[in-house]
């Protein structure tokens, strides 16, 4: 894929983006002359894509997002292993959000454990392994990643083309912060969204990610480092959802948390 490919791949992407650019109706996928073959295009147009997302309305990078690390999303997506997207400081809540409905092209939302890393994660001799990322984690919390459809039909659409679109993310709410040595294995967490004052109908565990949610931090770890960069300290890593995606009407209202972590609200406009 030459380099005018992938930047004009990019430009279709923030146009999809950007509100103030004039969003177009959801693509079929990205043009044919642009359009990503494997997950290494994928990722190069990711790469393309953050400065003209950054520097055109939301802000600088925040960290990272982690699809397809739960058995019941990979089922729902058809996809067998874990994505990678990126998170913008513009898109990010923090307790509490008000969306719109309309100002999506279909409004998802996911329950996720989130942490934040106190220390770096960079190559290192072998793969990392959740031992080895458990020093850089600074604070745990709740996280419920804003999702959209920019695609009409995903699964009609190859992977490389959904990541390159930062896999569906938009942002995220994130919860108050615990220290991790607080909470006990992470893996043990239990959460999920309650609807309109609901308890949660489905609940899913931190050991659902990958066997431990650890285990996505050191697949992101690896994956960075693989494309000369690293995890630095300061960035937030969301590890994937525990429950399907919902997606929520206007006029609803909702809460999602894990045991032992404090929860996020948003409101449906």
């Amino acid at each position: 894929m030459t380099p005018a490919a992938i930047q004009a791949a990019a430009e279709v992407l923030a146009g999809l983006r950007l509100p103030a650019e004039g969003r177009r109706a959801q693509l079929e996928d990205l043009p044919e002359d642009c359009r990503p073959r494997s997950l290494d295009e994928a990722y190069a147009i990711q790469e393309a894509l953050r400065p003209l997302l950054e520097f055109r309305g939301l802000g600088a990078p925040l960290g990272w997002k982690i699809g397809c690390t739960t058995p019941v999303m990979q089922s729902y997506l058809g996809i067998d292993h874990p994505c990678a997207g990126t998170l913008y400081r513009g898109s990010a809540y923090r307790d509490r959000a008000v969306l719109r409905a309309s100002d999506f092209f279909q409004l998802g939302l996911e329950c996720e454990i989130a942490v934040r890393l106190a220390g770096d994660l960079g190559p290192r001799t072998g793969s990392h392994s959740r031992e080895t990322v458990a020093g850089a984690i600074g604070g745990v919390m709740t996280s419920v990643e804003i999702v959209e459809h920019r695609f009409r039909d995903f699964a009609a659409v190859a992977t490389p083309s959904l990541v390159a679109d930062d896999f569906f993310s938009v942002g995220c709410v994130l919860g108050a912060e615990r220290p991790p040595e607080a909470l006990g294995d992470l893996a043990a967490l239990s959460g999920g969204f309650g609807i309109d004052g609901a308890a949660p109908a489905e609940t899913g565990a931190g050991a659902a990610i990958l066997g431990h949610p650890l285990n996505a931090l050191a697949w992101l770890a690896d994956h960075v480092a693989a494309r000369g960069g690293r995890l630095e300290a300061g960035a937030l890593v969301t590890l994937g959802s525990v429950v399907k995606t919902i997606y929520p009407a206007a006029g609803t209202r909702i809460e999602a948390g894990f045991d032992r972590l404090p929860p996020v609200a948003l409101e449906i406009g």
